[in-house]
């Protein structure tokens, strides 16, 4: 693999992601820039691309927010995050020390400017630093300024390409509470930007182990020919979180987990692992293949849809509040903190197969994985040691925190008697690749950068995953009972379970990716 050029003064690292040209010269305005995500993944993002010389020596930033702030402190509040990641090795981003070259180039770059980003005029103020160059501009601000302040953008002129300059806006989730206020802002935004202009953020799609499941269904004949109905029973998809809303309690009470985690996060693994072969691996074509399967989504009803709510517990020796002693959420809340789906997909690839999603926090454990259960064969001649039929196969991929993949089948057990025993053939990342230092968000800002847009999200396919779990969010939001209660520390409320009872089948258990012996 050939490693990217690297940036002025700064060494090209041994091992370097898989592009291999800087992105175009241009500057990057985050308007908000003295938030929370700045500080802990855009900036460590932008730190990683600078290292591996992604960036072109061209390059500027231009933090925007209404703290006021200068340069100098703004700065030096993001080399204090930097600093303290390399003290957790759990932190999303984690590296054992910082590269005093790489860092110095970046923040040299750097600038910082405090004013309104919902104002006009004041943005107006922007545009002699940008010039007539190429521009990104992120909103990584509240939702709730999403719209205002891309218009603000646009009438104050900075949104204007002409055909030596592009302009792009980064927008993050949520993109919208509901279908109608999805379908609102899209109109919103594309009233004064065109489509090719808006770049969607869902930043699930910039985990190495969520690309890899385009190479691994499309690169390897192993899979296709068993990646259909006829040979898969069913498919789980499960993102369980071991934390609790964990001082959020004000804007998860407003939001809950079906709209937090389903129609963006889940639904994009499930297009993923749903989808047809796309023509090609431009971003139209990948992008087609997932509304096809958005598209072809039968209508969920709330009788294959399941809520929850934590209770106090215990979740690895830590004590937990029930949800509705935490700060900011209502003592009568009925708010979901655990939500459970049954999907049914109506094409000829996927017709039969159930796809069962489920999210929820305060949970036993903290993992993100596919579970994708092959059927018994046709005629079961073995058994195990103790006498029960041999096992189906499975084939767990594991998005975190293990980053990797368990292939389970039958081996014949040494010894005299012929039984049968299950056993795993593992892959993981860090074994094959190595440790590289990724928050999930490299990737993203690089491919904007390069106007790359294949895991950004388009408008038709924000909206598609809003109308899938809309009937769900109608019928719980008119509901007169509360979500179904289940303690801290355990794997979710009963009702889960007895979704998949009811089909003959149950949950694989948390975490099945076996590890490293």
């Amino acid at each position: 693999m050939t490693s990217a050029p690297a940036s002025p003064g700064i060494p090209t690292p041994v091992v370097a992601p898989a592009a291999t040209h800087p992105a175009p010269a241009g500057t990057l305005v985050i308007l908000g820039a003295a938030g929370d995500l700045t500080h802990r993944l855009l900036v460590p993002a932008l730190y990683d691309l600078t290292c591996n010389g992604f960036l072109p020596d061209d390059f500027r930033i231009i933090g925007v927010s209404l703290e006021k702030e200068t340069t100098e402190s703004w700065v030096a509040s993001l080399r204090s995050k930097m600093e303290s990641f390399t003290q957790d090795r759990h932190a999303e981003f984690y590296t054992v020390s910082i590269n005093e070259e790489a860092w110095s180039w970046l923040a040299s770059r750097m600038s910082y400017r405090a004013l309104d980003f919902t104002s006009v005029e004041a943005l107006k103020e922007l545009a002699p630093d940008i010039g007539e160059g190429n521009a990104v501009f992120y909103l990584a601000t509240p939702p709730r300024f999403f719209g205002t302040a891309a218009e603000s953008l646009a009438r104050a002129g900075l949104m204007e390409e002409t055909p030596n300059r592009f302009r792009r806006l980064v927008v993050e989730k949520p993109f919208g509470t509901d279908l109608h206020s999805a379908q609102a802002l899209n109109a919103h935004l594309l009233s004064f930007l065109k489509e090719t202009q808006i770049y969607r953020v869902d930043h699930f799609l910039g985990k190495e182990t969520v690309q890899n499941l385009l190479a691994l269904r499309f690169s390897n004949l192993l899979f296709d020919p068993l990646w259909r109905r006829d040979y898969i029973d069913h498919i789980q998809i499960t993102a369980a979180e071991t934390l609790s809303v964990e001082g959020r309690g004000v804007f998860y009470d407003a939001t809950g987990a079906l709209r937090d985690m389903v129609p963006n996060h889940l639904f994009q693994l499930l297009a993923l692992v749903a989808m047809e072969p796309p023509s090609s691996l431009k971003a139209e074509a990948i992008r087609n293949a997932k509304q096809q399967v958005f598209d072809a989504i039968r209508p969920i009803t709330p009788e294959n849809a399941v809520r929850g709510q934590y209770t106090a517990g215990t979740v690895a020796g830590r004590d937990i509040d029930a949800y509705r002693a935490s700060p900011g959420v209502s003592p009568t809340s009925t708010t979901e903190t655990y939500a459970a789906l049954k999907i049914e997909i109506d094409t000829w690839r996927w017709a039969g197969v159930p796809f069962y999603l489920r999210t929820g926090k305060a949970l036993s454990s903290n993992v993100t994985e596919i579970v994708v259960q092959f059927k018994q064969t046709p005629h079961p001649l073995f058994h195990t040691a103790d006498g029960t039929p041999q096992a189906p196969n499975r084939f767990v991929y594991n998005i975190r925190p293990e980053k990797g993949a368990d292939l389970h089948f039958n081996a014949k057990h040494p010894g005299p008697e012929t039984v049968v025993e299950e056993v795993v053939s593992q892959f993981r990342y860090q074994n094959a690749f190595g440790a590289i230092p990724n928050v999930g968000y490299e990737t993203l800002l690089y491919d904007c950068l390069q106007g790359n847009a294949t895991l950004f999200q388009r408008a038709d396919n924000i909206e598609a995953g809003w109308r899938a779990v809309d009937p769900v969010l109608q019928a719980w939001s008119k509901a007169t009972t509360a979500p179904e209660f289940y303690e801290a520390g355990s794997t979710g409320p009963a009702g889960a379970d007895a979704l998949l009872a009811r089909d003959g089948r149950c949950w694989a258990p948390f975490g099945q990716l076996k590890k490293d012996s």
